[in-house]
């Protein structure tokens, strides 16, 4: 895929920008004062990432993927992951009925959940999973395909399900690889 060159993404104005930075130029990257991007990170075709957005390094938005981080904020520690299809909020319109909801209604007639989110270290989650308002994922929690996670999570735990559940606990031995990797002196 095609990504976005170094000096252009130098000129989109992003609050900061590490090194290695590959973001493909299908996707849309609004707000980038208020979006942090750490080294060797990569963003694929046809994401969407917006409002205040915190990327560390080493972690991959797959395609298709969509952070609103909106004003509470979205962030993705080092060696985080989010697989196809992934979509994080940090905002939500309230569902029953008793206000209005969409973003063309003034904020009198509505009520959203306005809620930082955290994805914390080696996390990762799977293909067309949810990440709804407030959730914290505890560091290198593993995430099933198609979960919808609406609590925060444990560390080192693989949650699954509608919604997500603790289903058993994950390896650490990937802590191994990273210092490796740290000590290799990558980019």
């Amino acid at each position: 895929m095609p990504f976005l060159s170094q000096e252009h993404l130098a000129s989109m104005g992003f609050k900061s920008l590490g090194k290695n930075v590959r973001i493909s130029d299908k996707a849309a990257i609004y707000n980038t004062d208020q979006i942090e991007i750490g080294d060797n990170s990569r963003i694929d075709d046809f994401c969407v990432i917006s409002g205040k957005v915190s990327i560390g390094r080493n972690v991959h938005i797959a395609v298709f993927c969509n952070i609103a981080g909106g004003s509470e904020g979205v962030t993705l520690e080092d060696f985080s992951g989010l697989a196809y299809g992934c979509h994080v909020f940090s905002q939500s319109d309230d569902y029953n009925g008793k206000t209005l909801t969409n973003p063309t209604v003034p904020a009198i007639y509505k009520s959203e959940t306005k809620k930082a989110v955290r994805i914390g270290r080696h996390c990762i989650v799977g293909t067309n999973s949810l990440i709804f308002p407030g959730v914290a994922l505890g560091e290198g929690c593993s995430v099933g395909a198609m979960s919808m996670v609406t609590k925060s999570t444990e560390e080192w735990s693989v949650c699954f399900g509608i919604p997500a559940k603790k289903v058993k606990d994950r390896k650490r031995d990937l802590l191994i690889l990273e210092q490796d990797y740290l000590n290799s002196g990558p980019g």
